[in-house]
């Protein structure tokens, strides 16, 4: 705020145009949504008196009525395993694939290129390509799978509780893989020639020269990919609701999901909102951590 009102006192006030209108833009259509959504989730609000600007004030029984309820644990439960499992594969196989295509091969660069398609594809697009392609009787992965001998009867993958929350989690690392890996190949570039060639001076093998010399050096870009990662993945509705809607029986359900079926299913304005709130009070920690990590690696 200070060098913006440094800006804004100078002669170079038209320089900070462009800043007021970012974050005119972020109070409307950010910041005013979630001060909204506080809001409800304070209040009693149904569909009959989501109209009216003035609703009764209920503090935050909204948020025990929610976390009281039968489904909460269980969609707790598969938010944090859905994302932390999601998280740790995308930045797992975006690193390998990132020190990958490091290596001078004909068409690492076409490949790489290829790898783009699933990230900037819709999610409910991708979703629905998936159901076909995870549909249990007719679908290619299970036709795949028995073709090599791997399975002996069909998995249904959308619609049995035990392996529809891990249905999510494939196809959202599938989505996921293409950003982790070009961000990681950046912070990859960055790593200075000489300490790998001084580590191979001194006898350290591949797996040593990563532990002790690419991962001490991409902190800063590894920091930023993981909480990245965790945002984006905090946030897939689109998915969740092209591929399972969440079941069957609360299986797959996720937070973000819940929020939507609370709001726009059950019409339970204020438990939807409260369960958004919740939903941001963990993210919030998750973007600040980003931006030290953005921090570092300029610093670095």
């Amino acid at each position: 705020m200070n060098r913006i009102g440094a800006r804004l006192r100078g002669d170079t006030s038209a320089d900070a145009i462009p800043v007021l209108l970012v974050l005119a833009y972020l109070f409307v259509f950010a910041a005013l949504p979630m001060l909204y959504a506080v809001a409800l989730s304070l209040q009693k609000v149904d569909m009959f008196t989501l109209g009216s600007l003035a609703h009764p004030f209920v503090g935050l029984k909204n948020y025990v009525r929610v976390l009281s309820m039968p489904a909460a644990g269980r969609v707790a439960k598969n938010t944090a395993e859905f994302v932390s499992l999601a998280v740790a594969l995308q930045v797992i196989i975006g690193l390998a694939l990132a020190i990958f295509f490091q290596q001078s091969f004909p068409g690492a660069s076409t490949i790489r290129g290829l790898f783009l398609a699933g990230w900037v594809m819709p999610a409910l697009v991708v979703g629905a390509i998936w159901r076909w392609l995870l549909a249990g009787d007719f679908g290619v992965i299970n036709y795949v799978m028995a073709c090599m001998g791997i399975t002996r009867g069909a998995i249904f993958w959308i619609s049995d509780p035990h392996v529809a929350l891990y249905s999510l989690v494939i196809v959202d690392v599938w989505i996921g893989i293409p950003f982790s890996m070009l961000w990681l190949s950046v912070g990859l570039a960055a790593v200075p020639v000489e300490l790998y060639e001084a580590a191979a001076l001194d006898g350290a093998g591949a797996l040593r020269r990563l532990l002790f010399v690419t991962l001490p050096m991409m902190r800063g870009t590894l920091g930023a990919v993981l909480s990245l990662t965790t945002l984006f993945t905090m946030q897939q509705y689109d998915l969740v609701a092209a591929l399972t809607q969440g079941g069957p029986s609360n299986a797959s359900n996720v937070a973000q999901y819940w929020s939507w079926q609370l709001g726009f299913e059950a019409y339970d304005i204020s438990g939807g909102s409260a369960v958004a709130v919740l939903t941001i009070a963990v993210i919030i920690p998750v973007a600040i951590i980003f931006v030290r990590s953005t921090r570092l690696e300029r610093q670095s």
